[in-house]
């Protein structure tokens, strides 16, 4: 028996290795090969459950977001710096990775799981092109082509409505990349980007609202609730 627990604990421990090492090789792929600002998100504190649910590491006790936001450092210091990231990680090698998105890096839109198989699925059917794809338990990002709050807004504003359950992750905002780990489970890519590219293609936001706005309306749960 000992023998056996023995054995369950170093492959305990070897997984644990592995997903931190993942998790510094994606930050430094992602910020040195596709120049993509990141930094180390708030994270889970070590008892990751109680009765309510997952513990976010930042002080706030009722944190909605728990693991899944910057914290210290704050969303500004976000970097395509090796140097940075590698230290960052070495202090903190459980902190999910959270990309600072608008500027120069992709921005993202994203609805509720659901409605965001149905929005794939619509845009496939279509013969839309898309780019990588983040997906949670609970919610899915598609990567976008940087856009300004002002072609935004524009854009929103032609729609006869928008329902509340799609978020807009463009300037000064930030989205949770794989492999990380947050309050909601494990974050994946639902589209991978293609292997061996220098930088993933993204589409234009115009190019797939229409089809996530639709998503959202038609999926029972999906056009105002607004699951995290």
């Amino acid at each position: 028996m000992r023998e056996i627990l023995g054995r369950r604990r170093k492959l305990r421990l070897w997984r644990k290795a592995a997903a931190r090492t993942a998790r510094l090789d994606a930050a430094v792929a992602f910020a040195v090969e596709w120049n993509w600002p990141v930094l180390p998100g708030a994270g889970l504190r070590a008892t990751t459950r109680t009765a309510a649910g997952a513990v976010c590491s930042c002080p706030d006790p009722d944190c909605v977001v728990p693991g899944a936001h910057p914290f210290d450092p704050g969303l500004l210091a976000a970097t395509t710096d090796e140097r940075m990231i590698r230290w960052w990680w070495a202090r903190r090698p459980d902190a999910p990775v959270v990309l600072a998105t608008g500027g120069g890096a992709p921005c993202a839109v994203s609805l509720p799981a659901v409605a965001g198989a149905r929005a794939l699925a619509a845009l496939d059917a279509a013969g839309m092109r898309l780019g990588p794809v983040v997906a949670t338990p609970t919610r899915w990002s598609i990567l976008v082509a940087p856009y300004d709050l002002e072609r935004l807004g524009e854009l929103l504003y032609a729609k006869d409505g928008v329902p509340s359950s799609l978020r807009f992750h463009g300037e000064g905002g930030y989205l949770l990349l794989p492999p990380s780990v947050a309050g909601t489970g494990q974050v994946r890519w639902e589209r991978a980007p293609l292997a061996g590219s220098a930088r993933p293609w993204l589409p234009d936001v115009e190019a797939v609202v229409d089809a996530l706005v639709e998503a959202s309306t038609s999926t029972p749960g999906g056009g105002s609730r607004l699951a995290y």
